[in-house]
């Protein structure tokens, strides 16, 4: 055998297994939560004590429970995935398939015992939707789980309309794209566009054709692949590696510019709804008396971008500024290869001597912009 040979005969073993581990494990993470939130509806349902608990139920379970991935916006996820997929386990015990998965050969008294599911149940879980299940829609469960990871499905099931979200379980099974892409095509309406084509057949093919399939390393990117597995690892935020330096960075460089800033956090974890979201750097301006919010992106910029920063802004004003603080401002830095573009985002202050003085007290455009390209080069 050939040194290059041998070479190419580990880099394929690795390969194959590392990517057969994610997908077990990602399948795994999906059925464990589909029954979560078959116990949360089965008791919403009939259970003994529901009245006790009533629409406190998710938040008083998340306390209880006290456990890394349980979160009372995680629940919910789970009871949502369960009610909009409850066919999901009627299908795979139907495939006759799925042997690599322990949990699909298990008998009905192993059931019992291992997910301690009592026989009316298991009744309830053989009964999910028997009647609307067809052979076409159980393969097509079974395909999608296969092909899904569970941060797939939180997308999923925010889609309410029926037809569309099979649109994007169809694009999955066919492409196999990553969150972030999958993202991308919900948002920028690639259900409607291919919907108002003169030949639907032909602007599918083309939308599959950009679409780049996901890795293994993107699966084990996910927050709730790690949650599972109970890492306590820092890749729980997910970041663009070159976005995460300039930060390090820029923490750095705003702090040596002093003018009264005074470091709180970085990665600020705010929930707005159900959703939660990052904000970059968070600084208190000792002499503005305001927060001072930071966000920086490694691309040309977008309206959504300043969309963002204006949301987390508005989020300060109501949930975190203090009566004797000024409003908070954002500061966004935007970068592409030719050059650095700096935004203030100053909604919400009226008067222009204070505005001024925002300015006076804030790094200027110029510095910021320096430090950008002087960062991007380094990088």
């Amino acid at each position: 055998m050939k040194f290059n040979t041998l070479v190419k005969n580990i880099e394929s073993t690795h390969s194959a297994f590392f990517k057969q581990t994610a997908n077990a494990v990602n399948i795994n993470l999906s059925l464990r939560n589909w029954f979560i939130g078959f116990y949360i509806i089965e008791f919403e349902q009939n259970g003994k004590d529901k009245a006790e608990y009533g629409k406190q139920l998710l938040k008083t379970l998340a306390e209880k429970l006290n456990k890394k991935g349980f979160s009372y916006r995680n629940l919910n996820l789970f009871r949502k995935f369960y009610l909009t997929y409850p066919g999901i386990m009627q299908s795979l015990t139907a495939q006759s398939d799925l042997n690599q998965f322990s949990i699909m050969q298990l008998a009905t008294a192993e059931l019992e015992e291992k997910l301690q599911l009592n026989k009316n149940q298991l009744n309830l879980i053989s009964q999910v939707s028997t009647n609307q299940l067809n052979s076409n829609e159980k393969s097509h469960l079974v395909l999608l789980l296969r092909k899904t990871s569970f941060t797939h499905f939180v997308e999923l099931v925010t889609i309410e309309d029926v037809i569309k979200r099979k649109f994007f379980e169809l694009l999955i099974i066919q492409t196999t794209p990553s969150v972030k892409e999958l993202k991308r095509q919900i948002s920028t309406l690639a259900y409607e566009r291919v919907g108002l084509s003169k030949n639907t057949e032909r602007a599918m093919k083309t939308l599959q054709s950009k679409i780049t399939p996901v890795t293994p390393n993107d699966i084990i990117k996910s927050h709730y692949f790690l949650e599972f597995l109970e890492f306590n690892s820092p890749e729980l935020i997910e970041e663009n590696e070159l976005e995460q330096a300039l930060i390090n960075h820029l923490q750095n460089f705003i702090l040596e510019l002093g003018n009264g800033f005074c470091f709180e956090t970085r990665q600020k974890r705010i929930l707005i709804g159900e959703k939660y979201y990052f904000i970059d750097l968070v600084f208190y301006h000792r002499l503005l008396k305001c927060h001072v919010l930071i966000e920086l992106k490694v691309n040309d910029f977008e309206y959504s971008n300043a969309s963002q920063l204006n949301t987390y802004i508005n989020y300060f004003k109501k949930e975190i500024k203090q009566d004797s603080d000024n409003p908070p401002i954002g500061i966004l830095m935007v970068a592409n290869k030719d050059h650095a573009l700096v935004e203030y985002a100053t909604a919400g202050m009226d008067e222009n001597l204070f505005v001024t003085k925002y300015m006076l007290q804030l790094p200027n455009k110029k510095q910021l912009e320096n430090f950008l390209n002087k960062e991007l080069k380094k990088l």
